[in-house]
């Protein structure tokens, strides 16, 4: 059973070579950090508002990329209401770059738990996972995938989840979510600042106003303090620096956690 792509075509493009071709791009150009993440957050917009900001974080695994096996992959559920966290049924995710396996093992690990629920229809429609897949495939090569689509559920429970899959240096974690929505661009900067200092600093809760996937990112916070990670920020954007109006500006950082 495959999940098909989503937002091919319009997030990012629908062509191999022009998908291929704009990843590298954007990789190229991303300012390298010698970081070697266990953990990271990064954005899930258009490409060609975000994807410079993603690449800063997905370069950052450069020197490591041979070492990581599979990614565990958390972001917001923007489509239909969840009540925890949604695994999907199916076998593979699929994009233009090729197909995604998904992680037996580590699915294992989790379905047990009363926060962890099977709905493919979260995922069917869902941005914020499909979008980080071809940085993923172009940075690592083959990985085995857990996608997960968070709704309503504490941070707690984020961070259990997070610690049956923990691993260690052949697995990945990524938070996707971008910051604040919509504001003008100097109060964009004033927002996201101080949301990208809380988390650099452990502070919680981040809010939804602040981060559209602030609940998965305050499980990272409680996970990475837990394991004694150090966070460290890459790239802080807005969309009023990459593609759009500064009028209203959607804010995006890209942070490592080593």
């Amino acid at each position: 059973m495959i999940r098909s792509p989503a937002v091919a075509g319009l997030f990012y493009p629908a062509d191999i070579q022009q998908l291929r071709h704009d990843v590298q791009q954007l990789l190229s150009h991303a300012k390298f950090h010698d970081t070697k993440p266990k953990a990271l957050i990064v954005p899930h917009a258009g490409y060609i508002y975000s994807g410079a900001i993603a690449a800063t974080a997905y370069i950052s695994l450069k020197t490591i990329a041979a070492r990581i096996e599979r990614v565990v992959l958390l972001g917001p559920a923007h489509r239909i209401a969840v009540y925890g966290m949604a695994l999907p049924s199916v076998d593979v995710f699929a994009t233009p770059l090729g197909p995604v396996q998904l992680d037996i093992k580590l699915i294992e690990e989790i379905e047990h738990l009363p926060q962890v629920m099977v709905s493919d229809a979260a995922h069917a429609l869902e941005h914020s996972l499909e979008v980080q897949l071809p940085f993923l495939q172009s940075t690592l090569g083959e990985f085995s995938l857990l996608p997960l689509a968070v709704g309503m559920t504490s941070a707690e429970a984020v961070a259990e989840v997070l610690d049956h899959v923990w691993g260690g240096e052949e697995t990945l974690i990524v938070v996707s979510s971008d910051l604040s929505h919509y504001l003008p661009y100097d109060a964009a900067q004033q927002t996201d600042l101080g949301t990208v200092q809380s988390i650099l600093q452990f502070n919680r809760p981040i809010e939804q106003a602040q981060a559209c996937g602030n609940i998965p990112i305050n499980g990272l916070i409680l996970a990475a303090r837990k394991h004694h990670l150090k966070p460290q920020l890459l790239d802080l954007r807005n969309s009023g620096d990459t593609a759009g109006s500064r009028d209203h500006v959607v804010g995006y950082a890209a942070i490592a956690f080593s």
